[in-house]
């Protein structure tokens, strides 16, 4: 049994991934220090003799009284709306944060891999976006908290990799949505489906015409978990190749919610990038995987889970 160490385990992703490595018959020790993450994304786990949760900042160093073979970096707020209000503790998690982690597999010789991100594109003038692009990102945008703290990660382990042989992966996440997603995220999906499931209208940030491509997070989690158990160090991007426009987005979110939102359009904020689309070329031919989730299927399950699951709605 190997024991993996998910930091950012109660996050969106990360409590997703804990999931699914108990499915496979790890031990799990989940660490966050809840800033942004919920402890009832990983409730159900708690009496998981194979499930440990640790409340803790990864920015301060972390010892673990058991042998670790995975670490898995997930810990990082990365919602637009933490951009404002924490960016300090975002570009710390993702700098000192990142060392510390790479010094705990460091020292128990376990694999390491990073949630990095589409974000280290930039406003992106390459499409579709591969691996070998270096990006357009504004250093000192109202995003680059999280895009700068993502790529002084990805120059950090890479810096362990060549130094210390540290076998380190890195992966670039695309959007994804699914369970577990916090109501007040402030990304595109959450936003679209609390407003379409209350009948508020649903708010649109420039004419609707910039694109992305939404992957739905059983995917995610399955080309998480072959990558880190691959012989490839990345960087590899994750993300599902089937773009569409905004407006269309919200339309599908309305068409499936049953709502009577209207669709209102506001000014596009700074640095938001017009295109968003992965090339996964890389991830087919090395790891074998692609999405297999439809948008409207993805897209169904996670409306579902809003109206049942979300703690926010369930209280309501």
């Amino acid at each position: 049994m190997k024991t993996a160490l998910v930091a950012g385990g109660s996050g969106f992703i990360g409590s997703n991934l804990c999931d699914y490595l108990i499915k496979k018959g790890h031990k799990v020790i989940c660490a966050d220090n809840l800033v942004t993450g919920k402890c009832k994304n990983v409730e159900h786990l708690m009496q998981d003799k194979n499930f440990v949760f640790l409340e803790h900042d990864i920015t301060k160093p972390l010892e673990i009284d058991e042998s670790i073979h995975q670490v898995y970096n997930f810990a990082s707020p990365a919602s637009p709306v933490d951009f404002s209000k924490i960016p300090i503790k975002i570009l710390l998690a993702g700098s000192e944060g990142t060392k510390n982690l790479l010094d705990l597999a460091l020292k128990n010789k376990a694999s390491f891999l990073q949630a990095s991100t589409s974000e280290v594109y930039g406003n992106p003038l390459e499409h579709p976006q591969k691996e070998t692009y270096f990006g357009n990102v504004n250093p000192i945008g109202p995003r680059s908290c999280y895009d700068e703290g993502k790529r002084y990660a990805e120059a950090l382990i890479t810096a362990y990799r060549n130094k210390h042989n540290l076998d380190a992966k890195i992966i670039r996440i695309f959007n994804t949505y699914g369970p577990h997603m916090r109501p007040d995220d402030g990304r595109v999906t959450p936003n679209f489906i609390m407003q379409a499931l209350n009948n508020k209208p649903i708010t649109i940030y420039g004419k609707g015409k910039q694109t992305r491509s939404f992957c739905y997070v059983s995917d995610l989690v399955e080309g998480i978990y072959l990558m880190m158990n691959s012989p490839h160090a990345g960087p590899t991007n994750l993300g599902n190749p089937a773009e569409v426009t905004i407006l269309e987005f919200a339309e599908k979110v309305k068409e499936i919610a049953g709502s009577s939102s209207e669709i209102v359009f506001k000014e596009l904020p700074k640095d938001d990038p017009v295109k968003r689309k992965p090339a996964i070329e890389k991830a087919k031919q090395e790891l074998g995987w692609e999405p297999k989730v439809s948008l409207q299927e993805g897209l169904e399950k996670t409306i579902e889970w809003f109206k049942t699951g979300s703690p926010e709605q369930s209280s309501n």
